[in-house]
């Protein structure tokens, strides 16, 4: 007998989730972890501390930019940036031991230490070797390194450093004009750093929809951060206090230096497998390093499953928690599911961006026919009067069937609003489906219905 029907290695979001659910589907569980918390890279360094910290800055921004015209008077307030940082951790201490409680709650065995596989069936933690009829690994990921850039994670860091500094820069400079660049550069930059956001590419959110890119672009522009677009970095050079970060323009190779007191690597991430042993049990892995799974989630070695972003796609805590719960089907003898075309994406600046399913250049390239229904904020009520009417609702219907295909959302609340919409096209509905149900009146949600709405005869109130 084995000691466990399933061993997960991680407890990030992908492993406590997967855990869980085998704990639901009957199955004696067992999740390794060699942090102090449960929780992973999300709960502790990543998604949950930085949205306290945009939330922290937001209301600053608020204060100092909006409450005088709503007639809310007086002096705005200070940092305390000591305070900040407890109000962060105390977010962060809530989430982890809540995931600690369910853990409990389900008998899920917390084998504290870092986890190796020795051989199928079997994890070593420390000096103790468990067996399982199952293992699924969801080891998450690191951030990417850049040659040239030697990371300290006190002048030079990573999204981890930057969650951790000592005081607020007065220069900032930011490696990566992707999610994690430039929502920990909105912070500082709110804060009142000097940013600046050096990329290799010619647009902002590599990937995202053009009309997107440009809009976010330029709103970030009037919030303060500067941009150098088609820069290729060659190295940092960093004392105890200051950095130096030198690039050359990709359009004529002229070579450039920016000074800095901090400087922020967000040139994406990696899985991180290291000492799991996958070499020497022959699991294959791609040339990105990722782990090669099969439909059911488990790699050429049977009994050995793999989730979340050590495999491929894209590197979202929502995604690992989906497949989570369908391998943790899959090992109970059940049919789990993921619908890889309907995971959506959120960039939590203000105003936030989202997106699902296909974009228009996407759509070009592959030569299919679509229409696109737009609705800018400014168009609605609700967006007016709280100060939030930069940005737009974009739906991509199929020109012939209308059936939504894809969306993308720059404004106020746009990672809730994207929903909607994954709901819509988890059931196959059209755009006229989505502009036939009433919403109400006034909310951000109407854009979005203005949106369906102009992909046939047209929105209302544009």
């Amino acid at each position: 007998m084995a000691d466990y029907d399933v061993i997960i290695i991680g407890a990030g979001p992908g492993g406590y989730v997967c855990a869980i659910r085998c704990a639901q589907l009957g199955l004696k569980t067992a999740c390794v972890e060699g942090r102090e918390t449960l929780g992973g890279t999300c709960l502790n360094v990543g998604c949950i501390p930085s949205k306290a910290l945009l939330h922290a800055s937001h209301q600053l921004h608020e204060a100092e930019h909006n409450f005088a015209r709503m007639g809310l008077k007086g002096k705005s307030p200070s940092v305390d940036w000591k305070q900040m940082q407890a109000y962060k951790q105390e977010v962060i201490d809530t989430n982890t031991k809540g995931v600690e409680f369910l853990f409990k709650k389900n008998k899920i065995d917390w084998l504290k230490g870092w986890g190796s596989i020795p051989e199928a069936g079997k994890v070593k933690v420390g000096d103790e070797v468990h067996t399982a009829r199952n293992i699924i690994i969801a080891s998450g990921s690191e951030a990417s390194a850049l040659p040239g850039v030697d990371i300290d994670e006190k002048v030079v860091v990573t999204s981890t450093g930057a969650l951790e500094l000592g005081k607020i820069p007065k220069k900032m400079v930011v490696i990566g004009a992707g999610v994690i660049g430039l929502e920990l550069g909105s912070v500082y930059a709110r804060l009142g750093a000097d940013v600046t956001v050096v990329e290799f590419l010619d647009a902002i959110t590599p990937g995202m929809d053009g009309d997107v890119q440009k809009t976010f672009q330029r709103i970030l522009k009037k919030q303060g951060l500067k941009f150098v677009m088609g820069a290729a970095v060659q190295k940092t050079e960093a004392t105890k206090t200051k950095a130096k970060v030198h690039y050359k323009l990709r359009k004529d190779d002229s070579e450039h230096v920016l000074d800095a007191d901090v400087v922020l690597l967000a040139t994406g991430r990696k899985p991180y497998v290291d000492g799991l042993g996958l070499d020497a049990l022959g699991v294959e892995r791609s040339e990105r390093g990722q782990i090669k799974v099969g439909k059911d989630w488990q790699t050429n070695v049977p009994g050995i499953y793999a989730i979340g972003d050590c495999i491929d796609g894209p590197m979202l805590a929502h995604k690992a928690e989906d497949e989570g719960m369908a391998a943790a089907e899959q090992v109970a003898g059940k049919h789990g599911h993921v619908n890889y075309g309907v995971i959506p994406g959120v960039i939590y600046t203000w105003p936030e961006v989202a997106n699902v399913g296909e974009t228009e250049e996407a759509l070009k390239k592959a030569n299919r026919a679509y229409k696109v229904g737009k609705f800018m904020f400014m168009g609605n009520g609700r967006a007016k009067a709280n100060f939030a009417a930069d940005g737009f609702v974009k739906i991509i219907a199929d020109k012939e069937t209308d059936r939504i295909l894809g969306a993308h959302i720059i404004g106020p609340g746009a990672g809730d609003l994207i929903h909607e919409i994954c709901v819509a096209m988890e059931f196959g509905a059209s755009a006229e489906d989505l502009a036939m149900t009433c919403h109400a009146h006034p909310t951000y949600s109407e854009a979005v219905r203005e949106a369906a709405l102009a992909c046939g005869s047209g929105a209302i109130h544009s």
